[in-house]
């Protein structure tokens, strides 16, 4: 039974279980909820100033090169993701409502995450490098082509949403520029940083598998955590079914698998080492509740944005839960 246990049950997934548990159900005050964002914040500071550190410069270059994997990496989350995002919606406009199907296809339209998807990548002995290239390039990437998309594709055009969303375009650019601000202060300054470092403590933190993956796994752990007790205070819940949250749960699961299957199988049309396949599925497949929140509010409508909100809360923890329990499966492999 021990055995059985430490094959199918990662201790991991069950600690991410509980604390998306905690986040829904434990009253967070203001006052802590704030203290919790800058904890998260610098959680994902320190997440990539140590693959800064990590990673060796020939590594990075590499990546950046890697046109097969980067442009896999925009083409699934950009293209394939929102076509399925949009035959997806329409099919379950009669069973969860005009606005959560609004929210599925907003889902599809923004950028893939950035330290889940580098995190798990490293999890699973991905090529980190690729990931952490790819992500970063899709989320600035995403700066522009995400709003551009929302305003295009949620519209009477797309037969989604009964109106246009209100959009304001000077709200449109400053929310793009501070999300690009973001992305450069939070990820790329400490991975530079890091990168500057490297010469010198690179050896030592490689050698030491334990840090890193203690820093992913910690990272991720405290970005849901912060970001279910946020929605939780915010009330986006309590608009919400639980029926429709069951059968959310369903289409977020559709949504995933189909994600999961092309980009992986995907990577191996297109020929790549197993760790780039790694990559392109950790990267593709995902998308960011830290940008599609944000984006929600400054693009949408108040009515519309805290129902939206609920489809991209749904599928990012769905999709740590299983991508979890895929890193592991992967790492295992010989």
């Amino acid at each position: 039974m021990r055995a059985v246990l430490a094959r199918w049950v990662d201790p991991f997934v069950v600690t991410l279980f509980v604390v998306l548990v905690l986040g829904l159900l434990v009253p967070v005050p203001p006052a802590a909820q704030r203290v919790v964002d800058v904890v998260a914040d610098l959680a994902v500071t320190v997440l990539f100033l140590v693959y800064g550190m990590r990673l060796s410069t020939r590594e990075v270059w590499a990546g950046l090169r890697n046109v097969r994997l980067q442009g896999a990496v925009l083409a699934s989350t950009y293209v394939v993701f929102p076509l399925l995002g949009l035959l997806v919606a329409w099919a379950v406009v009669p069973l969860l409502g005009a606005g959560l199907a609004t929210g599925v296809l907003f889902l599809s339209l923004l950028p893939s995450t950035v330290q889940s998807s580098v995190a798990f990548t490293s999890v699973a002995r991905g090529n980190v490098a690729g990931a952490v290239c790819g992500a970063t390039v899709s989320n600035v990437v995403g700066m522009l082509v995400t709003p551009l998309l929302v305003l295009w594709l949620l519209s009477d055009g797309a037969g989604v949403v009964p109106e246009p969303p209100a959009g304001d375009v000077a709200g449109d650019v400053a929310g793009g520029l501070g999300g690009l601000r973001t992305v450069l202060l939070q990820l790329l300054v400490p991975f530079v940083v890091g990168q500057l470092l490297q010469p010198w403590v690179g050896g030592w933190i490689r050698s030491r598998r334990w840090l890193t993956l203690g820093v992913d796994r910690g990272t991720i752990l405290v970005v849901v955590f912060g970001a279910v007790a946020a929605a939780s205070s915010a009330g986006v819940w309590a608009s919400v079914s639980g029926w429709a949250v069951v059968a959310l749960v369903g289409v977020s699961a559709v949504l995933l698998a189909a994600m999961l299957a092309t980009t992986w199988w995907g990577g191996a049309a297109l020929r790549l080492p197993l760790e780039d396949r790694v990559a392109l599925l950790m990267c593709g497949s995902k998308k960011s509740l830290a940008t599609g929140l944000p984006m929600a509010s400054v693009l949408l409508p108040v009515a519309v944005a805290g129902v939206v909100a609920v489809p991209v809360i749904v599928f990012h923890q769905l999709q740590l839960m299983v991508c979890a329990v895929l890193a592991r499966r992967l790492a295992l492999r010989a």
